[in-house]
């Protein structure tokens, strides 16, 4: 019974180390891959403002090109309505 309690706690304090050494070991990687996720993260960030120009300028464009179509829908429209308002009209004369 003596030998046990002198060996079990070498066998936790020896397993404790290795333990703690391990976490050491995990961390040290785990900082050095968020490093190089930081870096990739940041170049697609410099690659994504370079584009944004771009971005910038085929909203602008729709946006134009989305009010002339509104703009001759609306005419066009309002023409073909006057024209068949006035059909009605003589024909109730």
């Amino acid at each position: 019974m003596e030998f046990l309690q002198e060996f079990l706690p070498i066998v936790l304090y020896c397993s404790l180390i290795v333990f703690v050494i391990i976490l050491i070991v995990l961390a040290i990687k785990a900082i050095g891959t968020l490093n190089k996720v930081n870096t990739l993260i940041d170049d697609a960030q410099e690659k994504l403002d370079s584009l944004n120009g771009v971005f910038h300028i085929v909203d602008t464009v729709t946006d134009r090109v989305s009010f002339i179509t509104d703009t001759l829908v609306s005419t066009i429209g309002g023409a073909i309505s006057k024209f068949f308002q006035r059909r009605k009209e003589k024909k109730e004369e």
